[in-house]
């Protein structure tokens, strides 16, 4: 039981961290502020998640998984309203969406 509980926690603790890495190669490659903020949220929010639930995972039926389903809990409802908050002062400022060559020229 031992064995599979560490196997099953490190395989979620490596899907995260290579869906982290992925997705930080987007924030490099994407055109605009709104689409690396969408691209950075996404890798927070699915990747913390994703590293505290196999920590958890790895931890057993314990006081600290608990503390770390807490804060994943934590993560999943913050990280969201934080991107759109970012966004929506974003819109306000005056920057405006990346729109590609043949929508502008529409």
């Amino acid at each position: 039981m031992t064995l599979l509980r560490e196997f099953l926690g490190m395989s979620v603790v490596v899907i995260s961290l290579f869906t982290m890495l992925t997705g930080s190669i987007g924030i490099i490659r994407l055109p605009d502020f709104f689409a690396r903020t969408h691209a950075a949220s996404l890798v927070d929010t699915v990747g913390i998640i994703g590293l505290l639930l196999g920590f958890a995972i790895f931890e057993g039926l314990t006081l600290t998984s608990g503390k770390l389903l807490l804060a994943a809990c934590f993560v999943a409802l913050t990280n969201p309203v934080t991107a759109h908050a970012l966004g929506r002062a974003a819109l306000r400022l005056g920057m405006r969406p990346w729109r590609s060559r043949e929508e502008v020229k529409k």
